[in-house]
């Protein structure tokens, strides 16, 4: 399976939180705040995780562990940005 690898956005972030989660976000709200708790925003630990999961099955590869741990939306997407550019 051929994945393209691309960054993942406080957009496409927002949307999973609410696909996901069932929790709604905007966008610039996340990015604005992007170092405040997950938990600020109404996403708890399981919600992450029904993230991680998603992403890892959209991009064919696991996630490193400390995804599903990441406490704040900036934390989360240099994790995930950094695991796909690198293919780590």
């Amino acid at each position: 399976m051929t994945t393209e690898v691309t960054q993942l956005t406080y957009d496409e972030l927002a949307a999973l939180m609410k696909k996901g989660a069932g929790v709604t976000v905007e966008p610039s709200d996340l990015e604005s705040r992007a170092d405040a708790p997950f938990a600020d925003f109404g996403l708890d630990s399981l919600g992450l995780l029904g993230i991680v999961g998603e992403l890892e099955n959209r991009h064919g590869r696991a996630l490193p562990t400390d995804a599903e741990r990441c406490k704040s939306p900036r934390a989360f997407l240099d994790l995930v940005n950094g695991t796909l550019t690198t293919g780590a």
